[in-house]
C-alpha cells in the first residue's frame, strides 16, 4: 500500500486528487493540506510513501517545499502550468502532472512511484549488511538484524531488545527508523519499532514480542493491520 500526503492550496484540485485516490486501490490517503507549512511539520509522524504537491501556492512554493524536503519523501509535483517541469525533473521530481489530472494520468505517476521504488529497493538489498554496529558506552557493538525483538526509544536514550540482552544507546529512534530495513522492521509507537517476524500474537491494539506487551498507536494502526492481513 501506498501512502500519500496532498497538498494544494486549492480545493476543488484537492477533492480532484482525493477521488483518485479513492479510486486507486493500491494509494491510501493520510491526509490533505491546504497550507504546506502544516505538511511539513506534520511530515515526520505521517511518514508519508510519496507527497503530491502543487508549485504555486502563496505560503510556500512546491519547488522550495522540495528542496526542504530533499529526497527524505519521493514528490510529484501537479499544476496548471507547464513551464514549471524542466526545474521539476532537475530536482529529482517522481512525476509532473499537468491540471486538471485525470485518473488515467494519476495513476501512470503512481506507476512511475512504484517502478522507481521496486528498482531503489533492488539496490538497497543487494548493498544493505545484516548487522548494524551500535554505540553502547564507550563500545561499538556488531549486532546482527535478526536478532533485534524491538527497539524502544525513552526520553534520553534507546534500548534494543534481544533475546537475551538489552542494548542502551544515546542514537534516537528516529535514527534506527532510517537504517532499519522497513522489510523486517516497522515503527508502531513514537517509541517503539518492532521486528515483524518476532511478533507472537496480537491482542487488540498491542503486539506481544517476548511477553512483552507493544502499543500500536492510532497514527500507525492502518498500516500496521494492513501489513499483518497481508
Amino acid at each position: 500500500m501506498i501512502r500519500c500526503v496532498l497538498i494544494d492550496d486549492e480545493p476543488l484540485a484537492l477533492e480532484l486528487l482525493e477521488a483518485h485516490v479513492s479510486k486507486t486501490d493500491a494509494v491510501q490517503l493520510l491526509k490533505s493540506f491546504t497550507n504546506p507549512i502544516e505538511a511539513l511539520q506534520q511530515l515526520e509522524q505521517l511518514q508519508p510513501d510519496v507527497i503530491f504537491s502543487d508549485i504555486q501556492m502563496p505560503e510556500l512554493t512546491g519547488v522550495q517545499f522540495s528542496k526542504i524536503v530533499g529526497n527524505k519523501y519521493p514528490l510529484i509535483f501537479t499544476t496548471a502550468y507547464d513551464q514549471y517541469a524542466l526545474e521539476g525533473y532537475e530536482l529529482d521530481i517522481v512525476d509532473y502532472l499537468l491540471k486538471p489530472i485525470s485518473l488515467e494520468r494519476f495513476q501512470k505517476a503512481i506507476g512511475k512511484l512504484t517502478a522507481r521504488t521496486t528498482a531503489e529497493t533492488l539496490v538497497i538489498k543487494s548493498t544493505t549488511p545484516d548487522y548494524i554496529f551500535v554505540k553502547s558506552e564507550y563500545k561499538t557493538l556488531k549486532v546482527n538484524l535478526a536478532d533485534i525483538h524491538y527497539i524502544k526509544g525513552m526520553a534520553d536514550y534507546v534500548t534494543l531488545v534481544l533475546k537475551d540482552q538489552k542494548i542502551h544507546t544515546l542514537e534516537n529512534l528516529k535514527h534506527y527508523e532510517k537504517i532499519l530495513p522497513s522489510s523486517q522492521f516497522m515503527r508502531v509507537h513514537k517509541s517503539y519499532i518492532i521486528a515483524m517476524d518476532k511478533i507472537e500474537f496480537i491482542e487488540r491494539n498491542r503486539a506481544v514480542i517476548l511477553g512483552d506487551y507493544i502499543p500500536v498507536s492510532d497514527t500507525y494502526k492502518k498500516a500496521f493491520f494492513d501489513r499483518v492481513n497481508g
